[in-house]
């Protein structure tokens, strides 16, 4: 395991294979490196003769918290983008699934010199799947700042993690002013309301037609209302020669993976990701030769 301090920030992370040419690959939720599937995902592509980079996003596992930019997303892109240039690993395949796909697209939308092929799956998106993630991301800090102080967003169980994997970020959440803190977290909250011409939070059709690499994107199931199918569809028309593939699992694989954890068949929802590396090594191959 590594650290390195970006632009102030220190953001750990791992680096996978020796040689070959650079990835970096970006979970969902405020999911960590060590999720189940991620390092099975990063050994099978680095076997192939690639430079893998894992990595714990702003606020996720073993990187500091911060609470900057526009939104939560675009502040991790824009590390994201920065962990690549101090790595030397820039241009590198940029791949993402649920909320990693929405930081991969920014990433590449906003820093185009960090990436050389972009591969996303699980694009959230719709009213449902983009009010959810306000109410997930966002409300229960917004509640305990208001209701307490820093102090109660601190003990919150979704601070739990990073606080315990880096235990200087209890002060830094501490020592936030109180009001300033419920400002940003009711900006990045509403930068999930879905907006007419935006299919991703942050990504206009303007700006997501400017994205010049060659992009994969995974379809969507039809019954996956966190990340549905249109959305996945949408970017694939919006991005200049992207290319949809169906995954490689069935079309309830959402919904069948979350019932798979409630019965402790699977752990957590990464881990069958590794199916996918045929695919993405196969349009790797044939797109940057």
């Amino acid at each position: 395991m590594a650290r390195v301090t970006v632009d102030g920030l220190t953001l750990g992370y791992e680096v996978i294979g020796d040689s070959g040419r650079p990835w970096i690959i970006t979970p969902g939720g405020r999911y960590t490196k060590e999720d189940p599937g991620i390092h099975p995902l990063a050994q099978a592509i680095a076997a192939a003769g690639n430079r893998v980079v894992i990595w714990d996003r702003p606020n996720c596992g073993e990187s500091d918290v911060c609470f900057e930019g526009a939104s939560e997303s675009e502040m991790q892109a824009d590390y994201l983008a920065a962990l690549l240039r101090e790595l030397d690993m820039a241009p590198a395949v940029v791949m993402g699934g649920s909320g990693g796909a929405r930081v991969s697209l920014l990433a590449a939308a906003r820093h185009p010199d960090v990436a050389a092929a972009l591969a996303v799956l699980w694009i959230s998106g719709g009213v449902y799947g983009l009010m959810t993630l306000g109410g997930v991301y966002c409300a229960p800090s917004i509640r305990a700042a208001v209701m307490g102080g820093m102090e109660d967003v601190a003990d919150l169980p979704d601070w739990q993690e990073v606080i315990s994997r880096n235990p200087g970020n209890r002060g830094r959440i501490v020592e936030q002013d109180r009001m300033t803190f419920l400002r940003t977290m009711e900006r990045w909250m509403a930068a999930y309301y879905p907006l007419p011409g935006e299919a991703v939070p942050g990504l206009p059709e303007d700006t997501a037609r400017a994205i010049k690499v060659p992009t994969l994107v995974f379809r969507s199931g039809e019954s996956d209302w966190w990340h549905p199918r249109r959305t996945s569809e949408a970017v694939a028309e919006l991005i200049p020669g992207a290319r949809i593939v169906d995954p490689p699992w069935p079309d309830t694989e959402w919904i069948d993976g979350t019932n798979r954890r409630a019965a402790g068949q699977q752990r957590g929802a990464f881990e069958r990701w590794p199916l996918l590396v045929p695919q993405l090594l196969e349009w790797a191959a044939d797109v940057l030769r």
